[in-house]
């Protein structure tokens, strides 16, 4: 019996070529490709494909989403990413998403992990899931990094204390104990050395 694997990717051309790949092999059928998120959440919602990869391109992307709820449909979901932070393994491993595979692997090692999943496994690279789950080299607290990750996605100091339920003037101090720790001139450096270190 044949495996139903969705690709969607918002790039033409390597959407084609992910589906053209996958073909190659006579256990696997490709039932998309789907050229947006949103179009592969729907066609899952209809055809329910045993396997779906999810193209992530970055931190926008609503790629994490919808791999989570095609996962809460039955299917099994994987992130297909250009690069892999803390943060998206993270992301990923506390939802149902069941892999995140770096586009930099091989044919074989990325059919591997099809494979993989589709028999219940969950794919996600060993050292940097411990690293993102841990955390172990980065100096902050739970509530710092959270303001730290909220920060790196543009939202104001306001808008972290309402998300957070917290005074501006708490944020504020977040923001400064944070900056100290980290040895970093101000907030954006502070930014800058935890994208170097991939803690989000």
């Amino acid at each position: 019996m044949g495996i139903d694997v969705l690709v969607s990717d918002d790039l033409y051309l390597s959407g084609f070529a992910l589906a053209a790949l996958l073909e190659r092999r006579e256990e696997l059928r490709v039932v998309g490709p789907a050229e947006s998120n949103s179009v592969a959440l729907q066609f899952a919602e209809t055809h329910r494909p045993d396997v779906a990869v999810i193209s992530f391109e970055g931190e926008d992307s609503d790629a994490i989403t919808v791999a989570e709820k095609i996962a809460d449909l039955g299917c099994r979901s994987m992130l297909l990413a250009t690069a892999v932070t803390r943060s998206v393994v993270r992301q990923a491993f506390a939802t149902g998403i069941a892999g995140v595979v770096e586009r930099s692997v091989s044919p074989r090692q990325f059919v591997e992990a099809i494979h993989r999943v589709h028999q219940g496994e969950r794919v996600f690279d060993a050292e940097l899931t411990v690293a993102a789950l841990n955390n172990s080299d980065c100096p902050l607290s739970a509530r710092e990094f959270s303001v730290l990750e909220y920060v790196a996605r543009g939202d104001t100091v306001p808008e972290i204390a309402a998300r957070m339920y917290l005074s501006e003037g708490t944020v504020r101090n977040y923001l400064s104990s944070m900056v100290t720790k980290m040895g970093a001139r101000n907030r954006i450096d502070a930014l800058r050395i935890a994208r170097d270190s991939r803690w989000i």
